[in-house]
């Protein structure tokens, strides 16, 4: 199954679309991984993981190991805002670990390349 990646760059977010041949290189990576963005096209860049959500929408979770769904009481943070203090609530959320059923990876910079991503993701279309 094909990512959706989305690279955010400070204020900047740019947005690829990951083929299924070279998605298969990053399943098992879990939250805070880092690797070498010349699998998207990124000649240079080393990219971290911050999060994802899987193919119902459900957000990863860092807390949770593995590629699993569960239900878990959140009390706020990723998959739950409070509006009143003390408020805590049953959520479905999704594993640390990359897997089939992941849709959208989020990632950060980590390390920059010679060249800007929108010059390198333009040279690529």
């Amino acid at each position: 199954m094909a990512f959706k990646l989305v690279i955010s760059e400070g204020k900047i977010s740019h947005q690829v679309e990951v083929e299924a041949a070279e998605s298969k290189k990053l399943i098992g990576l879990k939250i805070g991984d880092e690797f070498d963005a010349s699998v998207v096209g990124l000649k240079g860049y080393t990219l971290k993981i911050t999060g994802g959500s899987d193919k119902n929408g459900f957000p990863m979770k860092r807390d949770v190991n593995g590629p699993r769904r569960i239900r878990s009481l959140l009390s706020g943070g990723t998959g739950f805002k409070p509006k009143r203090d003390g408020q805590r609530r049953r959520k479905t959320i999704r594993g640390n670990t990359l897997s089939d059923d992941i849709v959208q990876i989020n990632t950060s910079v980590a390390v920059k390349g010679e060249k800007s991503i929108d010059e390198l993701l333009k040279s690529e279309e």
